[in-house]
């Protein structure tokens, strides 16, 4: 049999088991032994077998699969709502899932979407294991990944943005204006966009011929409590920063909540400085400064790819990386004495 062109009956015969359990296994069916799952997707794979797409418009639910790792927060909005100005308007519905903080859906997700047959999949900081994209593949369900937690497969459609230039302009802007002490609280150490933040951050000691203390670095959520958690600890040092880089608005709130429960003033005596520019920021009190990362485009961009992929066309790049740009407001100024 030539690779890519073998039928269900061929495979069948090769494994030694019936059409229908091939089928089932493509259907993504649970009612099928383990081993004998295991030989017929070993022989799927072997022969590249892709199940036909059928070309009429009525054949697949107008669905696209929106799967967070955790969707309990802002920034999560802003990327719901980058998905539904492209899905709405084309009347594909949007079908919601969250991970509860894992990077890896489980068993019973992937048994889902096989019965739902979306479009496409659209996973955020969450990717599916090797056996869940081979099952998606295997009924021609694309998926693809905003701000992926960790380096993808070739061919993969991932779209994010530039954190090393979004930690490196951020830091930038507190050393020029004079500070020294300057912490940095981010995101857990295993996700890409988390490390790419505090190597910007060093970077920018480095361009300055500064050197960065390793005991101003901490790593946590992205959530708020976060951001006050280790707030709190770094400004009760004796020697504490004179400013904290955030890396989220969210972190940003928990530290300005920390500064001010320890009589600091921002930005007198603290300055902060977050990540990812939510609506919400420019009305704080004061305003904060923050790091605009176009998040909307980000999940816009990756909705289109996907329907483009669902209606066969490819792509001219599987792989975006949008800008950064540091929004200056009222959370940064000099130093204490500066």
């Amino acid at each position: 049999m030539a690779r890519g062109r073998a039928t269900i009956a061929e495979i069948a015969a090769e494994v030694g088991v019936s059409v229908s359990t091939v089928s089932k296994v493509l259907n993504g069916r649970s009612d099928v032994a383990p081993g004998t799952r295991t030989r017929v997707e070993q022989a799927l794979e072997r022969h590249d077998y892709r199940k036909p797409v059928d070309p009429s418009a009525n054949a697949r639910p107008r669905l696209l699969d929106l799967v967070f790792h955790q969707a309990n927060n802002l920034w999560s909005q802003e990327i719901i709502r980058g998905v539904e100005l492209v899905c709405g308007p084309a009347r594909i519905g949007v079908v919601l899932s969250e991970l509860g903080g894992s990077h890896r859906p489980p068993t019973e997700w992937i048994d889902d979407v096989m019965a739902r047959r979306p479009l496409g999949v659209l996973m955020v900081l969450a990717s599916p294991d090797e056996r869940q994209r081979h099952q998606l593949r295997s009924r021609s369900i694309p998926f693809g990944v905003v701000d992926t937690q960790g380096e993808q497969p070739p061919g993969v459609p991932t779209v994010g943005s530039n954190n090393w230039n979004g930690g490196l302009t951020a830091t930038r802007h507190l050393i020029e204006l004079g500070h020294r002490r300057i912490a940095v609280i981010s995101g857990p150490p295993d996700i890409l966009c988390s490390r790419a933040r505090v190597d910007g951050y060093r970077s920018a000691h480095d361009e300055a011929g500064l050197s960065h203390d390793p005991a101003l670095t901490r790593w946590g959520g992205f959530d708020a409590g976060s951001g006050y958690r280790y707030g709190r600890e770094l400004l009760d040092r004796p020697d504490r920063p004179t400013a904290i880089f955030a890396g989220s608005d969210q972190q940003a709130l928990g530290v300005v909540r920390a500064a001010h429960e320890l009589g600091l003033r921002v930005p007198q005596d603290l300055s902060v400085v977050g990540y990812d520019n939510l609506p919400i920021t420019q009305w704080l009190n004061p305003p904060l400064t923050t790091v605009d990362q176009p998040l909307r485009e980000m999940a816009g961009l990756a909705a289109q790819m996907l329907i483009a992929l669902a209606r066969g066309e490819q792509p001219e790049s599987t792989r975006i990386e949008l800008m950064t740009e540091l929004v200056v407001r009222s959370s940064t100024a000099p130093p204490p004495g500066g």
